[in-house]
């Protein structure tokens, strides 16, 4: 037990809570990104409770994709809202469309991928990130369709990171495949969402471990790597780039 009585999982959800809370009292700069060091690099790590308008974002109002960092913002504002941060969110064809399962706001726009396949999102296992009302989830891809939740956002992309804190069997330390990579990570109780962008390239293997042993997440699924970019104001970080596919974004009270 830590100080005061609490376990590690009560503060992490604790401490979750009052970033939201923040939030939505407008209090300023509640700390939602971090720059986290670990074994001599960094990596930018945004933490999102559940009770948070957390929301995935494909197309605009035309029906196109959205594509960028800065259309996002727009979009946000528009509806009187802040965007607070964004990242892409899970592979996608030429023309931006999801590469597996996509739904926003319950509607799915993209079919579940359950076959192997080429590249890293065939690399199984992988799975989906699920936003219900009111936790978060990631399951294995063939597990999701088995039984699925009741997802708000769904999202699938892969290969998982870790799955029931194991790294990934197919990953190795020594590997020298190195690039810049994103992904999420779900707490054990489901309260909390941990998105984290490598500043250095880095291998599965690191990034896995990074979200294992720093962030401490049971289960964690990644996005992408060449084109893994980050918004996050807190941090300075606008990054630019080619446009892209889903995106996730925390979507706070103007003001």
């Amino acid at each position: 037990m830590s100080p005061g009585g609490m376990t590690k999982p009560m503060i992490r959800t604790w401490a979750s809570a009052l970033i939201f809370g923040a939030f939505v009292a407008g209090q300023g700069h509640a700390e939602t990104c971090r720059d986290v060091a670990f074994e001599g690099g960094t990596f930018a790590v945004c933490t999102v409770p559940a009770e948070a308008d957390l929301r995935l974002f494909l197309k605009n109002g035309e029906g196109k994709p959205i594509g960028s960092f800065d259309s996002l913002r727009a979009r946000v504002e528009g509806e009187g809202g802040t965007l607070a941060f964004a990242m892409n969110a899970g592979m996608f064809h030429a023309d931006r469309s999801p590469v597996g399962l996509y739904v926003e706001d319950r509607r799915e726009i993209a079919p579940i991928v359950t076959s192997a396949g080429p590249g890293n999102f065939g690399l199984r296992p992988n799975g989906v990130f699920c936003v219900s009302a009111d936790t978060f989830a990631i399951r294995e891809s063939r597990d999701f369709a088995r039984a699925t939740p009741d997802c708000r956002y769904a999202t699938q992309s892969g290969p998982m990171l870790v799955i029931d804190g194991e790294l990934h069997p197919r990953f190795l330390a020594a590997s020298d495949s190195l690039y810049i990579r994103n992904g999420v990570g779900v707490s054990g109780d489901g309260k909390t969402a941990e998105f984290a962008i490598s500043n250095q390239p880095v291998n599965f293997h690191t990034f896995a471990r990074f979200f294992r042993d720093v962030l401490g997440t049971p289960q964690a699924l990644y996005f992408d790597g060449s084109i893994s970019r980050l918004y996050a104001p807190e941090l300075g970080r606008f990054d630019l780039g080619l446009p892209m596919g889903p995106m996730v974004g925390l979507v706070v009270p103007a003001g």
